[in-house]
């Protein structure tokens, strides 16, 4: 790097770019603590510290997101499965199912066809917060849409799973909507209890598992939550993956709101939010 340049960047900065390079330049597997810490002549605890604190995310959650984006590209390149798995750094296909399987939301094989193989049942109904979509695989809900128009859901699910086998089922997710149906007015089972299969960063598992932890009724800002998960400086990559987040309600960022107290964007509707958070209040106070 140019010295001009490296003058510019915070040690910190600079020792995550440098075992990121590190980790980009394994050919296979996961490097180990010990052998990162080597790489830039640090003890590997002060050097994980470090690294999450700028990052967000350990060096193997790096790591590991780093193989399966090489994984994508390799399949969406035309590569078959086993060329690409390999070719990525896994060193078994076992290896790519166990870090795939909570970040695809379906199998590996699927990701690159869009779905292909993988079979989602969806329901819909009618509620006082507009049409909500269920949908789901056998593995768990992959998809919670809330919309002012019926057709609405339906198109966001078949755009986003082109080549999956997608049916309407209602009767056969009545068990799953009827918890939903209840978290909607408020009350209910907490939303963790909601098996999820959705596709996600690391990053982005980190903030809406913490954001099933928050209690029914409460609220935290996106600065509050970046802390808690050591990333002090991350509200806005917090922000970035509620605004991601595929399933309303279930991942409650209608929980989340700006450091003043603001409700911010919710991209299900501010009013649908107001209402939200309204009714959990109601329900616990």
């Amino acid at each position: 790097m140019d010295k001009m340049v490296s003058d510019h960047i915070s040690p910190a900065i600079d020792l995550a770019r440098r075992v990121c390079l590190t980790i980009e330049g394994f050919d296979e597997g996961v490097p180990s603590l010990a052998e990162l810490g080597a790489a830039v002549n640090l003890s590997p605890s002060y050097m994980q510290r470090v690294f999450k604190k700028v990052l967000g995310i350990s060096p193997r959650e790096f790591a590991e997101a780093t193989r399966l984006e090489r994984f994508k590209l390799a399949v969406r390149a035309g590569g078959n499965v086993a060329e690409a798995l390999y070719e990525a750094g896994f060193g078994s296909s076992r290896g790519l199912y166990e870090t795939a399987k909570p970040r695809l939301g379906m199998t590996p094989a699927s990701y690159g066809k869009g779905g292909k193989g993988a079979d989602i049942t969806y329901a819909l109904e009618r509620t006082d917060l507009g049409y909500l979509l269920l949908a789901a695989t056998r593995h768990g809900v992959c998809k919670i849409v809330l919309a002012d128009d019926k057709s609405q859901p339906v198109a966001e699910l078949e755009e986003e799973f082109p080549r999956a086998q997608i049916h309407r089922d209602d009767q056969a997710l009545a068990e799953l909507v009827s918890v939903l149906r209840r978290q909607l007015q408020g009350a209910g089972a907490p939303a963790a209890q909601l098996p999820l299969d959705v596709r996600a960063t690391a990053f982005q598992a980190k903030v809406w598992n913490f954001l099933r932890t928050i209690p029914a009724g409460e609220t935290r800002s996106y600065g509050e939550i970046a802390a808690a998960l050591d990333t002090p400086t991350g509200a806005r990559a917090v922000a970035r993956a509620c605004a991601s987040n595929p399933a309303a309600v279930t991942v409650p960022c209608h929980r989340v709101i700006g450091g003043g107290g603001d409700l911010r964007g919710y991209r299900w509707g501010l009013e649908r939010k107001r209402e939200l958070l309204a009714r959990e209040r109601a329900a616990n106070s």
